[in-house]
């Protein structure tokens, strides 16, 4: 359904560190800085990238907002978010793990990046 999805981030190294630790749990390789300064972290499926906004604003997060990154098991969402937690992140929402609604048992893991954008892990269980 997408083809890629940016974040503003407010000290690309940072959040380069960081999203190179989580995303690195889950098969990722580490980002790719461009001429611009952006960050670019290319799957199969799609682009995860991040950048300082263009109208030289601090980057802020979206309240209400939240990307969520597909994991293979509930194991490596708990070691995608000790990675995040090690390189700058901060825990949000309940602790990790499995959450029930609609007919659905997902094992979630949530955290905020540095610039503050709230991301999670999540693993569909059976």
């Amino acid at each position: 359904m997408f083809s890629h999805i940016m974040l503003g981030a407010n000290d690309i190294e940072a959040s380069k560190a960081f999203y190179d630790a989580t995303l690195g749990v889950i098969g990722c390789k580490p980002g790719v800085i461009d001429p611009k300064g952006r960050c670019f972290y290319f799957t199969k499926t799609g682009t995860f990238a991040l950048s300082k906004p263009i109208n030289g604003q601090p980057a802020s997060c979206g309240n209400g907002s939240t990307i969520g990154f597909a994991v293979d098991s509930p194991e490596q969402a708990d070691a995608w978010h000790a990675a995040g937690l090690a390189n700058g992140g901060v825990t949000c929402e309940d602790p990790p793990g499995v959450r029930e609604g609609g007919g659905m048992k997902l094992y979630l893991a949530y955290l905020r990046d540095p610039s503050g954008n709230k991301i999670c892990a999540m693993h569909r269980l059976p």
